[in-house]
């Protein structure tokens, strides 16, 4: 009788009991063997990436079904890759298996502009991927990935993809925490200095927009590696979803600052502490009762455990030590989210003479706002000194405003047209340089 109450009295505590977090990182190897469906994907040449191959311009490939030990029914994708045409892209979706049956395949996200036909499903019976955060209803294990790759035209450089992440959890993990427990974790002290950003003066625009992408340039900045903070929010903007917050569109433009990231979860300050003590960064998405939503870089602790924070909302906020009790109430009680970074193999290997970016290639952006009325942003980068050229027309081919015309050094560059005196319409921006012209659409609404 005894046994039989102490088996019992085991099945109850262990069926209650909170499954643990955990997650599931595929690189490029790993990707590459999993494949159970391809066309037109193969591996770069130096084996780096998957890519399309060459003279396609798209292309696909499923992964066999992936699982984890343990249950869960919320999940954090992200992923690492590159687009280095503006008309070109990958897109991500994932699947999941409840009872005997699929899920349809659901949208995580994509990179870098908005060219699909169609978005694709968020949600079935059992779930949705709100935004970027998986939420399902009940408990699975297993579940496949899909990637779409897509270029205008098959001499443009391909999209690639070399990572995949996914950060799974228990929903009670989060409704079940000791604040407590959490207030009196006291870390050893560290700190991680950074160029400090406050995203209000960053643009007068979408200041109060760009939390996530000014707390990642901040997180980039403490590698010594410069980033503008204005090109770095704009690239970071969703134009499906029409937000600057997604949390793997953070962790992949950080990817082009040689930065391995992915979008994870911490559970005590300790836990935090040690990534920092590893030499990473850890950037917070925190909730009530600070801000209804927020993103912030964590800094360190202090002599006393008390956590610091790098905060982009606050003029005064580097180094920033708010209350500990309510940092810890915004941060865990919201599951304790976070972009988590380590420096990728090339960044280790830079001199550090080197850690300043610069342009691969020419690049004329998409201005930003488009459409716009009357003002819009103007950006490009040069990968060398040259001489340009940078002008407006009319879809007739005539000039209605020269802009640039000089020598100018290399890196990323910007200006504002203002027109105003201009009528509404579609427009043309053309970059010329010694050896190769780009050209953009924008569209002006009055």
């Amino acid at each position: 009788m005894k046994r039989s109450l102490m088996v019992l009295l085991f099945f109850i505590t262990t069926a209650w009991a909170d499954y643990p977090d955990q997650d599931k990182v595929l690189r490029t190897a790993d990707m590459w063997v999993q494949i159970s469906s391809n066309s037109n994907v193969v591996l770069s040449e130096d084996g780096s990436s998957l890519q399309l191959a060459d003279g396609t311009t798209s292309g696909y490939f499923i992964l066999l079904p992936d699982t984890l030990p343990s249950p869960f029914d919320r999940g954090l994708p992200s992923w690492n890759g590159e687009a280095l045409n503006e008309n070109g892209g990958f897109k991500v979706s994932m699947r999941f298996k409840y009872g005997a049956t699929w899920s349809p395949w659901l949208t995580a996200g994509y990179w870098k502009n908005y060219i699909w036909p169609s978005y694709g499903t968020i949600s079935y019976a059992a779930g949705e991927i709100d935004y970027d955060y998986v939420v399902l209803d009940d408990f699975h294990t297993i579940w496949q990935w899909r990637v779409e790759f897509k270029r205008q035209l098959a001499a443009d450089p391909s999209p690639s993809i070399e990572k995949l992440s996914f950060y799974v959890s228990d929903q009670r993990t989060t409704d079940n925490m000791d604040l407590s427990a959490i207030v009196n974790d006291d870390p050893p002290e560290i700190y991680i200095p950074t160029n400090f950003v406050c995203q209000y003066n960053v643009d007068p625009v979408i200041g109060g927009s760009i939390c996530s992408p000014t707390s990642t340039v901040m997180a980039i900045r403490s590698y010594d590696i410069e980033v503008d903070p204005y090109d770095f929010a704009v690239d970071n903007y969703d134009d499906y979803w029409n937000i600057f917050g997604m949390w793997p569109r953070a962790v992949q433009n950080a990817a082009g600052y040689h930065l391995d990231g992915a979008v994870t979860r911490y559970r005590t300050w300790s836990q935090a502490y040690d990534t920092l003590a590893a030499g990473g960064r850890v950037v917070m998405s925190v909730g009530p009762p600070l801000y209804s939503g927020h993103l912030m870089m964590l800094a360190g602790f202090d002599s006393q455990g008390d956590p610091l924070v790098h905060d982009p909302a606050r003029q005064n906020g580097e180094g920033y030590k708010y209350n500990k009790s309510s940092l810890s109430q915004s941060w865990f009680t919201k599951g304790g989210v976070s972009y988590t970074f380590f420096p990728d193999e090339t960044l280790v290997a830079l001199d550090e003479s080197e850690k300043t970016f610069r342009p691969a290639q020419l690049a004329l952006h998409q201005n930003f706002p488009n459409p716009f009325n009357p003002s819009t942003r103007l950006r490009f980068s040069l990968p060398s000194a040259s001489f340009i050229q940078l002008g407006i027309y009319d879809l007739a081919g005539k000039q209605v405003a020269a802009l640039i015309s000089d020598y100018l050094p290399p890196g990323n560059h910007q200006l504002v047209w203002n027109a105003e005196n201009q009528a509404s319409g579609v427009y043309l921006i053309r970059l010329e340089s010694n050896s190769e012209t780009q050209i953009k659409r924008m569209t002006l609404l009055k």
